[in-house]
């Protein structure tokens, strides 16, 4: 005979599956979904056997805190998005500043290995590394406490707000991000643009152009590198403080 707390788990197991795939889209894709689904579903149990009835809350909603706080549990177990990624972009952000504000155009990949001291090989090396960069990083825009601290950014992953992007692109900030992307080059625009508008994953997306889906990865990154630089450039280096809150990298 199946017990209560089973029957929960039974019952509520497709919606880990849910969670974490929702949680998986803000995420580098080096974070396993399995290893998300895993730790979900230990939040799970756990909801399961801490629940108590008539305490006036539902057992869905309930199980959804839960399942969300185990899984963000498991990325700061695994130091998500760790600080060597971000020193890595930033070399590559401050090569492709450097070569672009002197020559006015696109650097090419040949040019920011050069600038690196890599071989181009090696500098593609870098960027599957660096695949985790997103635009603008959460752990530089989070909420400051009084005490000079910021709010973990992760906190902020799980949350059911809008895109948080959404609540940026306006006035000045939208205008310089356009025209970031117009002088990007084609393929780079043409990647972001079947990343973010048509939803494709770097499978289908390297399907379309005829690349695998590690190029297909490393040109997504070195499109928002070159991003980030241009918006260095333009004295975009932090957003306004009151859109931090709900920023999510």
């Amino acid at each position: 005979m199946t017990s209560p707390t089973e029957a929960l788990i039974q019952e509520h197991a497709p919606l880990v599956r849910r969670l974490a795939l929702k949680l998986a889209t803000k995420l580098p894709a080096s974070v396993e979904l399995d290893d998300l689904i895993q730790s979900g579903m230990i939040g799970l149990l756990d909801a399961a056997r801490k629940f108590q009835k008539g305490k006036g809350a539902q057992f869905t909603s309930y199980a959804i805190t839960r399942i969300n706080g185990a899984m963000l549990d498991e990325l700061r177990r695994q130091d998500w998005l760790p600080r060597s990624v971000r020193q890595r972009s930033k070399q590559i952000e401050s090569a492709i500043h450097a070569i672009e504000k002197e020559s006015g155009r696109s650097a090419s990949d040949q040019e920011i290995a050069e600038h690196l001291g890599v071989k181009t090989e090696a500098f593609h090396s870098m960027l599957e590394e660096a695949q985790g960069i997103q635009l603008v990083h959460s752990e530089d825009l989070s909420p400051r406490f009084e005490d000079g601290g910021r709010a973990d950014p992760l906190d902020t992953v799980a949350s059911d707000e809008p895109n948080p992007l959404e609540n940026l692109l306006c006035g000045e900030f939208k205008r310089c991000l356009v025209h970031a992307i117009e002088n990007l080059p084609e393929r780079e625009k043409l990647v972001l643009h079947l990343s973010y508008e048509q939803d494709l994953n770097f499978n289908e997306i390297g399907e379309v152009l005829n690349l695998t889906r590690g190029r297909v990865s490393q040109l997504r990154t070195q499109a928002i590198t070159r991003l980030r630089a241009a918006l260095s450039d333009m004295h975009w280096t932090a957003m306004p403080e009151e859109s931090a809150a709900s920023l999510m990298s």
